[in-house]
């Protein structure tokens, strides 16, 4: 059964277990801790936490370019080390592609590929969108996402045939509560 996370957590049992960003943010919040931040980040500080009693703060991020500099937005615009996905940017992308939104494919793009120009994310971004047409494309799935991939996962393993969704919420549930990883396991 899945541990209480109180401040005396071996971190390893910490990390053995799925927690909800809520779990973690309340037991920031009550340790004086900063709740700020993605799941990972703040899973990384209450980790740190656990082990040495240090508080960590937040890392900070850069800031991002002027207003003045992103009004210049092209297709030439080249994809730097600290890109960020922010309104501009996708509003610039709007204006080039209709119907774009920051996918998880093109958000890892962005990541691995600086060097590269934003014509390339739009060349990017209509390869992905023919990809899509395949009827065995499966959407690229974020980390954070726990949960969908367990569902994806557990509604394409032939034995869950004709499983519903009810039965496939209570094997997460589950599986969350055991120790170790959360993806299916057959």
């Amino acid at each position: 059964m899945r541990p209480e996370l109180r401040k005396d957590l071996d971190v390893q049992d910490f990390l053995s277990y799925y927690w909800l960003k809520e779990e973690l943010q309340v037991f920031c919040r009550e340790n004086g801790m900063s709740a700020a931040g993605s799941k990972m980040e703040i899973t990384d500080r209450i980790a740190a936490f656990l082990q040495t009693g240090e508080i960590h703060k937040p890392a900070k991020k850069k800031k991002a370019p002027t207003k003045e500099v992103l009004s210049e937005l092209n297709l030439d615009t080249v994809i730097t080390e600290n890109h960020r996905c922010s309104q501009t940017v996708r509003a610039f992308f709007k204006s080039v592609i209709p119907k774009f939104h920051f996918s998880t494919y093109i958000q890892h793009y962005f990541k691995e590929n600086a060097g590269k120009t934003y014509r390339d994310v739009v060349h990017a971004w209509y390869e992905e969108e023919e990809r899509k047409k395949d009827p065995s494309y499966k959407k690229q799935l974020g980390s954070q996402f726990e949960y969908n991939q367990f569902t994806r996962d557990y509604f394409a393993d032939p034995k869950n045939k004709g499983s519903n969704r009810e039965e496939g919420i209570k094997a997460w549930n589950v599986l969350k509560k055991l120790p170790g990883s959360n993806k299916y396991r057959g």
